[in-house]
């Protein structure tokens, strides 16, 4: 059901060549904040110790830094947590210093630097070896989507389609990568879930531009393949706005009611939701208009059968 009344085509193709070249400018800057920046990996990759401690009072965050800081703790990152009461501290790993200990350090720390009474609420431990584990299983795990989605695009449409679906998923996970580094967000398993789940976003949208081209191919006889992307993309930008902006929506809900916990979750969807909207509509599309895709390409071939002319000549 078109939702949308288009009277006209957007002439999408027309700025392909700027929307190209201002992807190009991006991932470049990505990659160049992820050489000079990094990105700023979480307990879950570094390994380390978070306590979560409960205030009898609302918690000033600017103290209780000053209060870790002054005690050689000058590293601990401090949010808070639900509300202002409940505050999560997360210790780099000390060598030789067990996370019972460090915690119980910590509380009388607080204890005496606030002068508040405190609730220990939780402690969690990360080592070393777990966290380079699960960097290495999180690139691998990304690696290996990219390449079944490769796989898949090439066998279902074209291979033109499937290196444009590719770049484009390329783009947004580099993109959404770079922008972690340049704003040195925490990177987390959280994180790496949501890039994940960015790459199958992107995906579903490039699957469904890539079926209407592959259709008007076959179906519009006129026109070359610029105007057909162009009539394939319209058709479907209602369907591509209204799917983005509700799920923009409930991510936005997210990024502001759901607490610190899953605020990296929430960031690098609604970025991701974001630029991958356009990678699909510039991006692949544009690479396979590049790889000069065709009618032919996409039009099956017929093939006829031995004596099929005879039978037509059979009374």
């Amino acid at each position: 059901m078109q939702i949308l009344n288009l009277k006209e085509t957007v002439n999408f193709m027309a700025y392909r060549k700027y929307a190209l070249a201002f992807s190009i400018i991006l991932m470049l800057a990505s990659v160049g904040s992820l050489f000079v920046n990094k990105l700023n990996f979480g307990l879950d990759f570094t390994g380390g110790t978070l306590i979560e401690v409960a205030f009898e009072s609302p918690a000033e965050l600017t103290q209780i830094r000053q209060v870790l800081e002054s005690d050689g703790y000058g590293d601990a990152v401090v949010q808070f947590y639900g509300s202002s009461r409940e505050v999560i501290i997360r210790l780099a790993q000390r060598e030789g210093v067990k996370a019972e200990m460090l915690s119980n350090e910590v509380l009388s720390l607080l204890k005496e630097g606030t002068g508040q009474e405190l609730e220990m609420r939780r402690i969690e431990f990360v080592g070393a070896s777990v966290g380079d584990e699960l960097t290495e299983q999180g690139g691998l795990a990304m690696l290996t989507a990219l390449i079944c989605i490769l796989v898949y695009v090439a066998f279902r449409f074209e291979w033109r389609f499937a290196l444009g679906s590719v770049f484009a998923l390329f783009h947004d996970v580099l993109l959404t990568l770079g922008l972690f580094s340049f704003l040195q967000l925490e990177f987390d398993l959280t994180v790496m879930a949501a890039i994940l789940a960015v790459i199958g976003y992107s995906l579903n949208d490039t699957i469904v531009v890539s079926d209407r081209i592959r259709e008007n191919f076959r179906k519009i006889r006129v026109g070359g393949p610029s105007e057909i992307i162009d009539i394939s993309l319209t058709e479907t930008l209602s369907r591509t706005v209204i799917t983005s902006i509700t799920t923009l929506l409930v991510l936005a809900a997210l990024f502001y009611q759901g607490g610190a916990l899953i605020h990296g979750f929430a960031t690098a969807l609604l970025f991701g939701v974001f630029i991958g909207t356009y990678s699909s509509i510039y991006v692949a599309s544009a690479v396979a208009l590049g790889l000069g895709i065709s009618k032919e390409d996409l039009i099956p071939e017929v093939i006829e059968k031995e004596g099929a002319d005879q039978q037509e000549m059979m009374p």
